[in-house]
């Protein structure tokens, strides 16, 4: 008998790994040049599974920067450049302080967060102003095939061989968002794994309906890639 084993999926956030298009083309310019920031400070941001938090990995690794999730940020002087995921989330004086000693010791800050810095409703008058002055860079909505690249991707990190058409079933149907199409390769993982290993149309159909409660609406938008999915 053969037996199908559970692995847990953990994201390498390699640079290798990073599915370049249009909509984060600039944001990876940025980030490929830390020299050009003003300030030496640049916010990244965008919808959830965007890749704001695969761009702020790359960049750390390459700077040798510190990387931490926003709510974990304390009042301790960074000593080498620094990324804050979930920056929205950070304690307002922990991200003033951090901000202020940063700037005094000519060290890079990298911000990842949903909205722009200038829209975050802070309370601290000084910690707004200076989230202001940040450049922040979009990353815009992901093209088709962003998505079909991307889903590939994360069924491939899985080790899951799932046919062409199913993936072209499960795009159809998806709402058109990173955020959804990981959803649905996680959810895919776990529904295979209790098939027995098959991640076949009627398996990707209960994940589908599996997903009505997800944040985003199963109703997608019209696509150009709806006619070569029929």
């Amino acid at each position: 008998m053969q037996y199908v084993l559970p692995f847990p999926h953990s994201p390498q956030y390699q640079a290798v790994d990073f599915l370049r298009a249009d909509s984060n083309a600039e944001a990876l310019a940025w980030v490929e040049h830390t020299g050009d920031w003003p300030q030496r400070r640049l916010a990244l941001w965008g919808p959830a599974g965007c890749g704001k938090t695969h761009l702020a990995h790359i960049w750390a690794r390459r700077q040798g920067a510190l990387l931490v999730p926003g709510p974990a940020l304390r009042l301790a002087p960074p000593e080498r450049p620094l990324a804050i995921d979930d920056a929205d989330a950070a304690p307002e004086r922990p991200l003033l302080h951090t901000l202020n000693a940063a700037a005094e010791a000519g060290l890079p800050v990298l911000l990842a967060s949903v909205d722009a810095p200038a829209r975050w409703p802070v309370r601290l008058p000084d910690l707004a102003s200076r989230l202001r002055a940040i450049t922040a860079v979009q990353i815009h909505v992901a093209e088709d095939s962003l998505l079909q690249a991307l889903l590939a991707r994360l069924l491939s990190e899985r080790q899951m061989a799932v046919s062409e058409p199913v993936q072209q079933f499960l795009l159809l149907h998806l709402p058109r968002t990173p955020s959804a199409i990981r959803e649905a390769a996680s959810r895919l993982d776990h529904a295979s794994f209790a098939a027995g290993g098959r991640a076949n149309r009627t398996v990707a159909a209960a994940v589908l309906a599996g997903m009505t409660g997800f944040d985003d609406s199963l109703t997608a938008p019209e696509s150009p890639l709806a006619p070569l999915l029929l």
